[in-house]
């Protein structure tokens, strides 16, 4: 899969998807999962923890995207610290849509959205279980 990924995104994607992947393995004991995507995703890449997911990354044709599920828990946890967050971060919370089972953030893994947002947001989720 990773040599498929190598050929769906860019360099500057696929910059941007290996650093947040380093980021994520610095911080968090999880299983990595790859699988094929779904819709006109091509590659999945999901984190599980004890049969939570903390994240998944979807890739296809030169996109990448982070997608991260929250719940009312963790909705009242970003109220929290939305202030301390990039305003390109706070209009995707901001415009995504609570439906009833959360709110499924797309996080573009572009140069948007700093990698430093992210790992807030990912924190929110769970918190690190590495040293």
């Amino acid at each position: 899969m990773k040599e498929q990924l190598n050929d769906l995104l860019s360099k500057e994607t696929l910059l941007v998807w290996n650093e947040l992947v380093d980021a994520i393995d610095l911080l968090y004991d999880v299983d990595r999962l790859w699988d094929k995507g779904f819709g006109n995703w091509k590659i999945e890449y999901k984190y599980r923890r004890g049969g939570k997911t903390l994240c998944t990354f979807y890739a296809k044709e030169e996109v990448a995207n982070l997608l991260l599920i929250y719940g009312r828990a963790e909705r009242e946890k970003f109220e929290k610290i939305k202030d301390s967050l990039s305003r390109p971060m706070q209009d995707i919370y901001e415009r995504t849509e609570v439906l009833h089972d959360g709110k499924w953030l797309w996080i573009p893994l572009d140069d948007n959205i700093g990698i430093e947002d992210i790992i807030e947001m990912l924190k929110i989720k769970r918190r690190p279980n590495r040293k």
